[in-house]
């Protein structure tokens, strides 16, 4: 017997004022006195911050990033903003019938993919190659949060570039989303963490109940999709379409063949059904073993085809040709080596440039005529702090942009 749909569930664990994790997720850093912060008088803090970054020029750049599909001239082909998008849109529906609060979750979602690189999964796997080099690894999830506090910057009313100073909750379901993992009944953690001590993908469940609708909205707005953008470039034999129907005629209320839509429709029922503060949230065992199934079909014959293969090693030429090329330029006097070779490199070598002039000290009177007013964060001096400048510079990139200056790099 199927269990019948009950709204408003989690209405009681929805995080408003009367929650006790209220105060905690509305911090926005150690200093943050929410006096000085601006009233709540047309916008609520989680909606403010959806704002802030709605407006960031890392949201716009997620536009020209990839999903699955490399620098993809197809409009119809989904990119990294339009599943961000997507999530925003599943997560609300979610939260909405569930009784949480969707300004939360909206703001969750609409950031949860910051720190995406140039050429998506890929280019965090090179990117996170060149620093286990030298400082750690880079993954996305992680390099989300970092974006929001330290990169992602907005204009002020008085045209002074600021950091974004998210919400703790907003800033925790950033780093927490991760949703290559196959968990089944998510619970959100007690307590707060010091966010930035964070050392791996999936190493705590997120603080609120909006951040685990998000983590569960990541894998449904894109299993689907992606088989349609496999279908519409020709990946997918029909032999291979009859395996994915099979997988949905297992299910009874599904209309027999792989259609996005009706996979976010029934995920999303299922979810509602079956989830509740007791027992958290959670899919069906059916439904849980479609959602693996389809998943497993996608690495198999999606994101490991041949095709996409051949685009990676492109993908690793590029961007290590621009880290080597960037790499080379450390050492003294940085900035007056940038500017001799920028006639030679123009695009590249100008947006470096304005790069360190906004991330570090090493020229105060440029940073304050350019209306920088964001937290300094390297010192280009040291070695280590360029490259990462460098790493950062390079996963801010979109597709075109990487492949735009790879060419500027090697053209004669």
């Amino acid at each position: 017997m199927k269990t019948r749909m009950v709204p408003d569930r989690f209405l009681n664990h929805q995080l408003g004022r009367a929650h006790d994790k209220w105060e905690q997720s509305l911090q926005r850093g150690g200093d943050f006195i929410p006096s000085e912060d601006k009233p709540d008088d047309t916008r609520s803090q989680f909606y403010r911050d959806y704002s802030r970054i709605l407006h960031c020029t890392s949201y716009r750049r997620l536009k020209h990033k990839t999903q699955v599909f490399f620098a993809t001239q197809n409009d119809h082909i989904c990119t990294r903003m339009e599943h961000v998008n997507h999530v925003v849109s599943i997560s609300y529906t979610i939260s909405k019938f569930m009784g949480l609060n969707t300004e939360l979750t909206q703001a969750i979602a609409l950031g949860h993919d910051l720190g995406h690189s140039p050429f998506g999964h890929e280019g965090e796997t090179l990117l996170s190659e060149i620093m286990q080099q030298w400082d750690g690894s880079f993954w996305h999830e992680k390099n989300g949060l970092y974006t929001a506090d330290k990169i992602a910057t907005l204009p002020n009313a008085s045209n002074m570039h600021k950091n974004l100073r998210l919400t703790y909750a907003v800033r925790d379901g950033i780093i927490s989303h991760c949703g290559e993992t196959d968990e089944n009944g998510l619970f959100p953690r007690p307590g707060a963490i010091d966010l930035e001590q964070i050392e791996r993908p999936n190493q705590y469940m997120p603080f609120t109940w909006e951040a685990c609708v998000v983590k569960l909205s990541d894998k449904i707005a894109y299993l689907g999709r992606d088989i349609e953008d496999a279908i519409e470039l020709n990946l997918l034999e029909p032999d291979r379409l009859e395996e994915l129907n099979k997988l949905m005629r297992k299910i009874p209320d599904s209309p027999g063949v792989v259609n996005n839509t009706a996979l976010i429709e029934l995920f999303i029922k299922d979810i509602c059904r079956n989830s509740s503060p007791e027992e958290g949230m959670h899919f069906s065992p059916r439904y849980f073993n479609l959602l693996v199934d389809v998943k497993e079909f996608n690495y198999r014959h999606i994101y490991y085809h041949p095709r996409l293969l051949y685009y990676k090693e492109y993908a690793r030429c590029i961007i290590h040709t621009i880290f080597d090329f960037l790499d080379g330029f450390y050492g003294k006097d940085v900035l007056e080596q940038i500017a001799a070779n920028t006639s030679k490199f123009p695009v590249l070598l100008r947006y470096f440039h304005e790069w360190l002039i906004k991330y570090s000290a090493v020229d105060l009177t440029e940073r304050d005529k350019a209306h920088f007013s964001n937290d300094i964060i390297y010192d280009i001096a040291d070695q280590i702090q360029y490259r990462r400048a460098v790493i950062d510079y390079i996963a801010g990139m979109t597709d075109n942009f990487a492949i735009r200056v790879y060419h500027e790099i090697i053209s004669f």
